[in-house]
């Protein structure tokens, strides 16, 4: 078989971060072993055919079983017409019938568009609209957002899914609750669709064609706020996400120097699937490995999902630092076995190390932070998972990937100074979905991606978000950065949760205003300010502290500054 070629990152010289590898890690990758994911996919499915792939709520699906399903979706899309390289929306939070549908999607040779199902009428339209999508795939209880949009869009095959769906027998009694009990399926009617059962029983009746699918076509559109306005469509190709497989391959296997690897991997899959974190780390990573994900529809019901951790203990855990936060808040969750626990990857949003220290404390697993972008598919740098150091940092650059501080005219900036974070690298996406103009000013002329966050590197090529451009806070001239405060203010033993922004002063231009989650219903608004100026000068401490019950978080659990800044 040829081998794909891929991207190199320029020449060895000046990166720093080599010197801190661990020992036999490669600066490259090499060339690619698959030209696309359905390749990839193949040769994955007939190595672990007997192995449960995915696990949802008690039911498994083995590799055989989703190359099988995944199978008949391709077959059942190739039977409407669709040609190489149409986009379908997936409007599925993580259940077992999301996997089949994006390999089979893939497979078919078309383009996944990943679509939160959260999403408003208006958030939808748009990212229909803009990414052309063809056919939709989505839970019945997210359809009556479909339904409100659909004559505006061009999408002409709807396909709905219910929670119950592909778990057998049980699958009827989890419809029930959803429809009956909990009642969380609003009304919808959508004249003319198909039922996921339905496509899977036709697609299986038919024979899919193999597509010729290069490594340079499109894979995936996912949508990001990028680091300006309107949502675009970062265009990851093959080629990208096989890149970042395969330098996420090399990491990992380093983890294993630290505690044995286990005969057979299991990844908690708690983040989205639809998330380009879940997609790379734990969706192509255990197919990768031959692991199994345990899919976690809903993790934002803390007890529900502990009581899976205790089930499965998992040897890999990707999640977020406000995920960690909640359930080290939560009594049974300290009562867990955590020997199994190899790996606990941080992402998202900056891991606090209050927050790493307590889980290293409670699980004896430390969280190695990782950083990347939907841009970037994901994983740009991680910190080295031989070691059970937490840097702070979000470490140094995976294999054949660069990254450099830049200033405001592109010029990179020397070691230690504080500047833009840009990388350049084969999982760099080939640009923003029909936007050239934003595709322009995102990366630079000789291939760099203008990553939007600020900060710097150390001398042994590491990497420090300071934060990101537009959270920045300007006091009487200085700038604050509200991950610093947040940092210093959870440290604090009577605070569970914690967000800065600036909010205008007529004396000092901004001042920083701290928003506060009690974990102790005493904590006062002095016992905050006391706290902070212990430890922050004088313009960064907090001048406004407000109290709230809860802090608005994205589905994935990232707070969200902005709506605090209204």
């Amino acid at each position: 078989m040829a081998e794909a070629s891929t991207q190199q990152a320029g020449s060895n010289t000046g990166k720093i971060w080599l010197k801190s590898y661990p020992p036999g890690v490669p600066a490259e990758i090499g060339p690619l072993p698959y030209r696309s994911i359905g390749e990839f996919f193949d040769h994955a499915v007939a190595q672990y055919s007997w192995r449960p792939a995915f696990t949802c709520m008690g039911k498994s699906l083995s590799f055989a079983a989703l190359n099988t399903h995944s199978a008949a979706i391709s077959a059942w899309l190739q039977s409407l017409g669709l040609k190489k390289g149409d986009r379908v929306a997936v409007m599925l939070p993580n259940i077992l019938p999301n996997p089949v549908i994006v390999y089979g999607i893939l497979r078919a040779g078309l383009t996944v568009v990943n679509v939160n199902p959260l999403y408003t009428p208006r958030e939808l339209e748009h990212q229909l609209v803009d990414a052309g999508a063809k056919a939709i795939f989505v839970l019945e209880n997210f359809a009556h957002t479909v339904e409100q949009v659909l004559a505006r869009t061009v999408v002409k095959h709807v396909v709905v899914a219910s929670m119950g769906d592909m778990l057998g027998v049980k699958g009827a009694v989890v419809n029930l609750v959803v429809r009956r009990v909990k009642k969380l399926v609003p009304a919808w009617s959508l004249p003319g669709h198909l039922s996921f059962r339905t496509a899977l029983a036709r697609g299986a009746k038919l024979t899919l064609t193999k597509p010729h699918t290069a490594p340079s076509d499109v894979a995936f559109l996912q949508y990001t706020g990028g680091t300006t306005g309107v949502s675009k469509g970062a265009t990851l190709t093959h080629s990208n996400l096989l890149s970042n497989m395969a330098q996420m391959e090399l990491w990992l296997e380093t983890a294993f120097r630290r505690k044995p690897r286990p005969e057979n991997l299991t990844f908690m899959c708690a983040l989205p699937l639809y998330h380009i974190f879940a997609l790379t780390v734990n969706s192509l990573m255990g197919l990768s490995t031959g692991g199994n994900n345990i899919l976690i529809p809903n993790p934002r019901d803390i007890p529900a999902f502990v009581k899976e951790l205790g089930k499965y203990r998992p040897n890999i855990f990707p999640g977020l630092n406000t995920l960690f936060n909640a359930l080290m808040n939560n009594a049974e969750f300290k009562k867990l076995d955590f020997s199994s626990l190899v790996l606990t990857f941080g992402g998202g949003m900056a891991v606090q190390r209050p927050v790493a220290e307590r889980w290293m404390a409670m699980t004896g697993c430390p969280i190695h932070e990782g950083y990347g972008l939907s841009e970037t598919s994901p994983v740009a740098t991680a910190n080295r998972l031989d070691t059970g150091d937490f840097t702070g940092t979000i470490g140094m650059p995976l294999p054949s990937t660069e990254v450099e501080i830049r200033d405001e005219q592109g010029n990179t900036l020397p070691i230690g100074e504080i500047g833009e974070i840009c990388i350049r690298g084969p999982q760099v996406m080939a640009g923003y979905w029909q936007r050239p103009d934003e595709t322009d000013k995102a990366i630079s002329p000789d291939g760099f991606f203008r990553t939007g966050d600020i900060g710097f590197m150390n001398a042994d090529g590491l990497t420090k978000i300071v934060d990101r451009k537009k959270d920045m806070i300007l006091v009487s001239g200085f700038n604050v950065f509200p991950n610093e405060i947040e940092e210093v203010a959870a440290t604090h033993p009577g605070i569970l949760e914690c967000a800065a922004i600036g909010v205008a002063d007529p004396h000092s231009g901004e001042a920083v205003k701290l928003f506060v989650v009690r974990k102790d219903p005493d904590l006062t608004e002095e016992d905050v300010k006391r706290h902070c100026a212990a430890n922050l000068t004088n313009y960064k401490r907090p001048r406004h502290v407000e109290f709230r019950n809860e802090l608005p978080k994205s589905n994935v659990g990232k707070i969200l500054r902005k709506d605090l800044r209204g």
